[in-house]
């Protein structure tokens, strides 16, 4: 394509000009691999956008797809349904944690994010604690990109020019080089220390002002962080002992990633309400879900008079399409077994990670963390130029026939739950070169 054909696309996240200065197009996927425009076969390391953990072209989610738009195109979702919305919803509610059993359909991971926003104001108004409407995200969240997601989030450049127009404050990040570079698994060390810092924002703001906390399992685009052992259930305390509603962000972490269906199983705490999107289609159809305990439902629903109880949807919540697909996804990952194939203690995870951590030792490298088939390699900042490493071993990569995700001066993975050992092989050679091609 010419320059010309590509001007009237402006592009999320990428650098427009530098884009379509030298284009990165692709044009099919099978599998673990995508097929370029040179005709090339890149392997994808990333999932698309964390979201294809079956791989992609899967022919059952095509052909549930295909088959939904002849049936029913489309469904109003106010005031009126369809059977498959439904369906769908109750087979969420079984595979979710605890009492998460009412479903609400977005369209994204950050419609979602608001969504749990609002329903978490909404049961502090229903109960008579309108007073509590501030927000307690962490530094390096990512929450999507809509006003309360950015508020909540922590990555500075995602708000910097929009403001955070919701009441927040921030729990400091989990990472520690010092005590935790090199980590398999969850880190050892900080986990109780960093989370009992919540008590000193609670101090600062009082419980009587905090509707939620709101964090990720494994922090994702703020640079792959596993929660440090203890830290997530300490956090479940602290909102229990103050009347503190917990919103974890699954949308990353939901559908295998960490060898359950859910992270929140995995690592054996329940939130009030958790947030997905991504994996829940395998990418096929855009669709997010918020997964709300009981209470909150009744709070909200049962709580109320006659009409609309929670003012607050969108025109393609629980499209048709994006239910077949999200059907045909769940099917896909139960009847191939991709939900355990992501634990931690699998035969490929621990292939994965002695993969990665015999990265050890190369020039430049500070760091690799991993938890089950999601990992982050960090590096050395350039001088004067911090930041920018991740995007050259990421373009480094891609040259040699492997998409990464830069997250500044790290390199994220989050792989289709069907990778192989020669997956494997190929990521850590190439991963190699470019290390050593880079720094020298």
């Amino acid at each position: 394509m010419n320059t010309n054909e590509l001007a009237a696309h402006w592009m999320p996240f990428t650098p427009n000009k530098g884009f379509k200065a030298k284009p990165r197009m692709l044009t099919g996927a099978k599998g673990m691999y995508w097929t370029t425009d040179d005709r090339r076969q890149v392997l994808d390391m990333t999932a698309g956008l964390w979201c294809c953990n079956a791989g992609h072209g899967h022919p059952h989610i095509a052909e549930a797809i295909a088959q939904q738009a002849r049936t029913l195109d489309y469904a109003p979702c106010f005031g009126f349904g369809h059977p498959l919305s439904f369906e769908l919803s109750e087979r969420l509610a079984r595979l979710a944690p605890g009492n998460l059993n009412k479903v609400f359909y977005t369209n994204s991971g950050s419609e979602s994010v608001d969504t749990a926003m609002k329903m978490a104001l909404a049961y502090h108004q229903a109960r008579g604690h309108g007073g509590k409407q501030l927000f307690i995200g962490r530094e390096r969240g990512y929450h999507g990109v809509n006003f309360g997601g950015i508020s909540v989030g922590g990555i500075t450049n995602n708000h910097k020019a929009f403001g955070q127009w919701i009441p927040n404050d921030h729990l400091s990040h989990t990472q520690d080089l010092e005590l935790n570079a090199f980590s398999r698994g969850l880190p050892l060390h900080g986990g109780v220390e960093k989370a009992n810092e919540l008590e000193k924002l609670i101090k600062r703001h009082d419980a009587s002002r905090i509707a939620a906390v709101i964090i990720e399992p494994i922090t994702g685009a703020g640079g792959v962080l596993p929660p440090p052992l203890g830290y997530l259930k300490r956090i479940r305390e602290i909102c229990d002992q103050h009347g503190i509603l917990l919103i974890f962000d699954e949308v990353i972490c939901g559908f295998g990633r960490t060898g359950d269906v859910f992270a929140s199983q995995t690592f054996e705490v329940v939130p009030d309400i958790m947030t997905t999107a991504k994996g829940l289609t395998n990418g096929a159809a855009p669709m997010g879900a918020v997964l709300a305990g009981d209470h909150i439902y009744e709070a909200v629903v049962e709580g109320a008079g006659a009409g609309v109880e929670f003012f607050h949807g969108y025109t393609y919540s629980a499209h048709p399409l994006a239910c077949a697909a999200a059907m045909a996804t769940l099917d896909v990952y139960e009847q191939e077994g991709l939900y355990r194939r992501g634990a931690a203690d699998g035969d490929i995870s621990r292939y994965f990670e002695q993969g990665l951590h015999s990265l050890k030792g190369l020039p430049g490298v500070v760091d690799v963390r991993n938890y089950s088939l999601i990992a982050a390699v960090e590096f050395e900042p350039l001088s004067g130029q911090p930041g920018a490493t991740g995007g050259l071993i990421q373009t480094a990569a891609w040259e040699q026939g492997m998409m990464l995700r830069s997250l500044g001066d790290a390199i994220a993975m989050s792989p289709p739950l069907i990778i192989e050992k020669e997956h494997v092989d190929q990521t850590i050679g190439i991963l190699e070169c470019s290390i050593k091609q880079h720094f020298g």
